[in-house]
């Protein structure tokens, strides 16, 4: 089992920077992908941000693209979402979610684990 806790959401003006954390415990090891999604009240979730587990790869939704960052801190087993340049339409609860079976996973299903959403509110 792995757990998965995310922290650092919060109220930012438009143009601010958040940076979220999502810290792994448990059989951490058999992992091969954490990701971020994000979801507003009524519409699906949104796949934002993937990267492998044990190397760099790392690969981002175009809407964030340029804009959030996707990280590690092995010795922390923490993943962290630097976003930048925020948006008012970059409201929404953001969930860490891990998978034991694919690399590069974009997708809700691709995924075995969830954490339970940080909020973030950007103001206009």
């Amino acid at each position: 089992q792995v757990q998965l806790v995310e922290s650092g959401g919060g109220l930012v003006q438009a143009g601010g920077s958040l940076r979220l954390s999502c810290v792994a415990s448990g059989r951490t090891f058999s992992l091969a992908g954490i990701a971020w999604f994000r979801q507003v009240p009524g519409k699906e979730r949104e796949f934002v941000a993937t990267r492998t587990w044990s190397d760099d790869g790392t690969y981002a939704a175009d809407s964030v693209k340029g804009r959030f960052t996707i990280s590690r801190d092995n010795a922390k087993r923490t993943v962290y979402l630097q976003m930048d340049s925020l948006k008012p339409e970059d409201t929404a609860v953001y969930y860490c979610a891990a998978t034991l079976r694919f690399t590069r996973a974009t997708r809700q299903y691709e995924f075995d684990y969830w954490g339970q959403g940080t909020q973030v509110t950007v103001s206009s």
